[in-house]
């Protein structure tokens, strides 16, 4: 029996959200999935996979426009297989207190998509993150990583269950 073949595809702006991706991207491949770890704007098919995990980074509560592009650039392919979001964002503890609803535009998506889920995980903004906006708010005690590997790879791992991979 061939392994499954899952692409994670990510928008991300300054890399946490790509992380994020490499993350899942581990984990899976520990439960024997095949795995391609892309950026979402060079995503043009999704045909050659058994399921497809995508995700962008939130800025103020939208996703980052490459994962959306990748969305509706792939729309009827991916109605027709496994898909699953994730947001990466808060740059507090939230998102490990409790669960975080997908905004609107992501809610949409995954009704678009059929997506079987959405998860939010934190996000990271540190004193290598660019940008006047992110080095004020790091210098202002705002910054940090939230990013939680223990919490990312649990969710790789419920979608390796749900693609029946087996470890």
């Amino acid at each position: 029996m061939n392994p499954k073949r899952v692409l994670v595809a990510y928008g991300s702006k300054h890399g946490a959200t790509e992380g994020i991706a490499d993350e899942i991207g581990r984990a899976l491949r520990a439960d024997g999935v095949d795995v391609v770890v892309l950026p979402a704007d060079t995503v043009t098919d999704v045909s050659g996979y058994d399921g497809v995990v995508l995700g962008g980074a939130l800025y103020a509560g939208r996703w980052n426009g490459k994962a959306r592009r990748c969305a509706r650039r792939n729309a009827d392919q991916l109605r027709n297989r496994p898909v699953w979001l994730f947001s990466s964002g808060p740059v507090d503890s939230s998102a490990e207190q409790h669960e975080i609803p997908p905004p609107p535009g992501v809610a949409r998506r995954m009704k678009k998509l059929r997506a079987r889920e959405h998860m939010t995980f934190g996000g990271a903004m540190t004193s290598e993150t660019p940008g006047r906006i992110a080095q004020s708010m790091v210098r202002h005690g705002k910054g940090g990583d939230y990013r939680n590997p223990a919490r990312i790879h649990a969710w790789a791992h419920h979608i390796g269950e749900e693609l029946g991979a087996t470890p």
